[in-house]
């Protein structure tokens, strides 16, 4: 039953952002976007990123309903949480591009904020199981993808309803656009960080990959533009960028320990117990109890 609550989540973005283009919930982002400038807005080009991310979780979803099992991070091999947190997360973002086109801009900010924290904590819980082969692919990378996404849209989202509800200053935007800078960067690099602990497989990279596309996209939209301060919100953006990819090179070849997470035989302690769990490898899955 979670599995095809999974997929028909899955299948409501596209349906959705296809239906949002067309007008049918009102003005799509773009127009809206453009009605409402800030320092914190990519590049059109940016955004076709969601094309990707909206077929990678297709696949994502396919492969569980054939009854691929999602690990969590005490090595169980099909956790309701995950299935529940990526259910939300995807039935969220379907829900913010018809509020976004509503312009019920206090709303989509809370709808974008939960869906990024659904999304994120099903990405922590499943990298930190270290799945291999198809397994980190088919379920961290689209996680990943989605969620780095996300870390960033969100604090666009947030400038853009800032400047439609005039809550600050919008001629000198400058002063509290580098407070969002600041907590976007925070949020990126300890959740890259968190994400890439010693053992956590390729799949990962997703996250800083899509967070990276994202800071370009903002740096190349901002050059462009005459607002006041947009140049150095473009010079932020692209230096936020150098150093999240400079961070998850420098995660990515630091040297594992040969025990970290681990006890003998490649079982994680359990969070619960204190005694090992399997490592998630294929076998008959475990449910929770």
């Amino acid at each position: 039953m979670l599995q095809i609550l999974v997929i028909l989540s899955a299948l409501s973005m596209p349906l959705v952002a296809w239906a949002s283009q067309r007008g049918v919930f009102g003005p799509d982002n773009g127009a809206i976007s453009d009605r409402f400038p800030t320092l914190l807005v990519a590049d059109g080009y940016a955004f076709s990123i969601w094309g990707v991310i909206f077929l990678l979780d297709l696949v994502f979803a396919a492969w569980l309903l054939r009854g691929q099992p999602v690990p969590d991070r005490e090595g169980h091999r099909d956790s309701h949480r995950c299935h529940w947190l990526v259910i939300v997360g995807f039935a969220l973002t379907a829900s913010w591009m018809i509020v976004f086109s509503q312009q019920w801009f206090g709303l989509a900010l809370a709808v974008i904020w939960a869906a990024l924290a659904s999304l994120l904590w099903a990405l922590m819980l499943v990298a930190r199981a270290m799945p291999r082969g198809a397994q980190s692919w088919l379920a961290v990378f689209p996680l990943a993808l989605h969620a780095g996404w996300l870390s960033l849209a969100a604090f666009l989202d947030t400038a853009q309803t800032v400047v439609a509800a005039q809550m600050l200053p919008t001629q000198d935007q400058l002063p509290w656009t580098l407070v969002l800078w600041a907590l976007a960067a925070l949020l990126l690099l300890v959740a890259n960080a968190r994400l890439h602990a010693p053992g956590t497989g390729p799949a990962a990279l997703g996250y800083a990959g899509a967070a990276v596309w994202g800071l370009v996209g903002v740096y190349v939209k901002q050059t462009a533009s005459p607002m006041s301060g947009s140049d150095g919100s473009a010079w932020i953006a692209l230096v936020l960028a150098a150093v999240l990819a400079a961070q998850t090179l420098w995660l990515r070849m630091r040297p594992a320990g040969p025990t970290d997470g681990l006890r003998p035989g490649g079982a994680r302690p359990s969070r619960r117990t204190g005694g090992p769990t399997p490592p998630p490898i294929a076998g008959e899955p475990r449910h929770r109890h």
